[in-house]
């Protein structure tokens, strides 16, 4: 417990120096914008809420609270309004050791919104006629086949199977390598052998089916478009697709390139120390491997908006880009994107997640709405407090909808009946009272406020699901658990 307490004093410490130091390190950082909109930034910094509000009790947060609440050193936001960047700003440090402060130029990794470019340069294959979008995959992989067997049904995987997680394919995503380590080849990635860190990617069932997400067939995407070019991944996506976007601070090659370190954020895992070496290599460049910034994102979702109406079409036509955003197979699964309902209005986006960074961006199909945010953090919590905020004070038309609960308080004596340690997928979490508060945490760093909305039934606002104890025939409690997809979730009480 020594260790933990000296560590979260030290992550305090920090964040309590950047938040405090905040306004003149970006105001040396960031750009002003007219008093509307330095106000409507006051105004997102102001107001970002969660998935459920308590009667009777502060129901909004500030961006600084919510960092320090996350023990997230950097973040990074850019709205779109009306179909232009209207503003981008950097929060917190990219560098905790240097001190860097972040700015609109600093780099982020983007984890699987990766997969949404990849899909941009996928299709332009198949808008050039390189590619034919429902063929086997085998005609245009050369340098390795996949190995079909009967798990397939002898039906075949097909590019547009692979970019929306429809092919059946093992392997959700990967978890990166240490700087310094042997990185694996494409092929020995694909076959699961050594030095690569994850299993082979083969059939689980027949393409075509259902949904399966799969960074492992985005990898096969990415052999595909080298394999069909002739080029290096990286190499292709920044002439024919960032650069054309205008991502020009982007860049899939991994690791970076020497003239772009400067702007490398800092990795960070959930108790705010440092990732080793900074940040991991991923060599899986078309699941995960691009390095970028809200700015540069908040250009491909105008490009997309805009394309979609035919008024540009800097890489994909109008058609294409209208494929790209239609659900394949599932009800939610483009293209190398996702397609959400709120309020009437759709949106396509997509999240990610590299070791040490999340981020998320959605853009509206109409109206030309849109927020990117990044952090350089393994907490991404704060993501989709950052977008209600940002939905709220813009009027995106019922896109943000609290849950209103109210709250009870249970016994002492039946509180102690649940107090102690649950076990989900091998991670331990404990529930514990301290003082007149309940809490759930799941490391000596990360805890969260929990509130009774029954006797045996709780939620908290950072965990969006609402949870429920579970009792054996004795009456004694044996777990708590939540519905997902309809399939009830449980964590055993150790």
């Amino acid at each position: 417990m020594l260790r933990y307490s000296k560590i979260i004093l030290l992550i305090l410490v920090v964040n309590t120096v950047f938040i405090s130091c905040q306004s003149k390190e970006e105001a040396q950082a960031n750009s002003k914008y007219s008093e509307e909109i330095e106000n409507k930034i006051k105004e997102v910094e102001n107001k970002l809420g969660g998935w459920a509000q308590i009667e009777g009790e502060k129901s909004q947060w500030t961006l600084a609270e919510r960092m320090k609440q996350y023990y997230i050193h950097g973040l990074s936001i850019a709205v779109i309004r009306n179909y232009k960047i209207e503003w981008a700003r950097g929060y917190g440090m990219m560098d905790t050791a240097s001190h860097t402060p972040v700015t609109t130029q600093t780099l982020f990794q983007a984890g699987s919104i990766s997969k949404s470019l990849n899909g941009v340069g996928l299709l332009k294959l198949v808008q050039d006629k390189k590619i034919k979008l429902y063929a086997d995959i085998n005609d245009y992989l050369k340098t390795w086949k996949f190995p079909y067997d009967t798990t397939s049904h002898e039906k075949k995987i097909t590019l547009a199977n692979l970019l929306s997680h429809t092919a059946g394919l093992s392997i959700h995503g990967f978890p990166g390598y240490e700087r310094g380590d042997t990185i694996p080849s494409l092929t020995d990635i694909l076959d699961g052998k050594a030095p690569a860190n994850t299993k082979a990617v083969r059939s689980m069932f027949e393409p075509g089916v259902k949904f399966k997400y799969s960074g492992g067939g985005t990898t096969i995407s990415q052999l595909m478009l080298m394999d069909v070019t002739g080029q290096a991944y990286d190499t292709y996506m920044w002439e024919n697709i960032l650069k054309p976007l205008g991502m020009t601070m982007s860049s899939y090659t991994q690791p970076p390139a020497k003239d772009k370190e400067k702007f490398l954020a800092t990795g960070y895992q959930q108790d705010g120390l440092p990732v080793k070496g900074k940040s991991n290599v991923y060599p899986e460049q078309g699941a995960a491997g691009l390095w970028t910034n809200p700015t540069d994102i908040a250009n491909y979702i105008i490009e997309t908006q805009l394309s979609l109406q035919g008024k540009s079409n800097k890489v994909l036509s109008k058609e294409m880009t209208k494929l790209r955003l239609t659900p394949y197979v599932d009800s939610n699964a483009a293209l190398g994107v996702f397609i959400e309902t709120e309020g009437g209005e759709k949106y396509f986006g997509h999240g990610g997640s590299d070791q040490g960074f999340l981020s998320t961006y959605k853009g509206s199909l109409e109206n030309g709405n849109g927020i990117v945010v990044m952090v350089n953090s393994n907490n991404g919590n704060i993501l989709n407090e950052v977008v209600n905020s940002v939905a709220s004070v813009y009027g995106w038309k019922d896109f943000y909808k609290p849950v209103m609960k109210k709250a009870i308080t249970v016994s002492d004596s039946l509180f102690a009946s649940y107090t102690g340690k649950y076990l989900f997928n091998g991670d331990t979490m404990k529930l514990y009272r301290q003082g007149s508060t309940d809490y759930i945490s799941f490391t000596p760093t990360e805890k969260y406020k929990i509130y009774f909305t029954a006797p045996d039934e709780f939620f908290s606002k950072e965990i969006n699901v609402d949870l429920k104890f579970e009792k054996d025939k004795s009456g004694k409690i044996i777990g708590f658990y939540f519905m997902q997809d309809g399939q009830k979730m449980m964590l055993k009480k150790l």
